[in-house]
């Protein structure tokens, strides 16, 4: 990996959150560059690498980063996610690096598909991973590939010590139906043990305006999924003995 004062950074959007995006209060960065392209994308703006965006020195971010510590209260700290974090990964990794040797709290959301992902667990505090629909087919039916990649690396993460919550975005027509709940309940049963979370997100239209300042076609129609089916959805996980949370 080249040094870190010969890389760079490019994202399209940053700013504070608390609790939904790690814990406590965070600085959170959204890095341009996705390789899935699901419809119901929220930042379709993050999508092309190429897009729209500000690139910066990695050791300035991490300058810039770690100055902010006073606002990383109650366990806070810098998540990067996306767009998909890890398309640029040797400048993430790099960053990560900094901030850690800083005592900087650091997690990062992705879609766990990147096949250097494990190298990344020893720089990280939390983990945050997507896990669109358990059916490798329909996987790829929506997101442009299936998910043995993602796979592979949830099974390492689970086998590491590091903090692991599972995030499920819960779509009508996608991955509402009970074949996709047994699929999800098997595999988090067989990577679950302490530290481990699971969380059901109901589909929103927050980047329907998105897609179209875009110019693309948003093409997700009777989405929507019912409180009382993602109820049950985590009273189904719940009796499976998992973890379930809602941020």
């Amino acid at each position: 990996m080249a040094d870190a004062s010969e890389m760079v950074l490019t994202y399209f959007q940053k700013g504070f959150n608390y609790s939904q995006d790690g814990p406590g209060n965070r600085l959170v960065y959204h890095l341009n560059g996705c390789n899935l392209r699901c419809p119901w994308c929220s930042n379709p703006e993050g999508m092309a690498p190429d897009s729209k965006g500000r690139t910066e020195d990695v050791k300035a971010l991490a300058s810039a980063m770690i100055s902010a510590g006073p606002m990383y209260f109650e366990g806070g700290g810098v998540t990067l996610t996306g767009g998909e974090c890890t398309l640029q990964f040797d400048p993430l990794k790099a960053l990560l690096i900094l901030l850690r040797e800083a005592g900087v709290d650091t997690c990062i959301e992705t879609n766990a598909s990147h096949p250097r992902l494990p190298e990344l667990f020893p720089y990280l505090n939390t983990l945050i991973a997507d896990f669109k629909h358990p059916d490798p087919e329909l996987h790829r039916q929506w997101t442009g590939t299936d998910n043995l990649p993602v796979i592979r690396n949830l099974r390492a993460a689970a086998a590491s010590d590091l903090p692991l919550q599972l995030r499920v975005p819960l779509i009508h027509g996608v991955n509402d139906d009970d074949a996709a709940l047994a699929g999800f309940i098997a595999f988090f049963k067989e990577i679950n043990r302490p530290g481990l979370t699971v969380e059901f997100l109901r589909y929103h239209e927050y980047g329907r305006e998105k897609w179209e300042k875009q110019g693309l076609a948003y093409t997700m129609k009777d989405a929507f999924v019912s409180p009382e089916r993602a109820a049950f959805f985590e009273r189904a996980c719940k009796e499976a003995g998992l973890h379930v949370i809602r941020t």
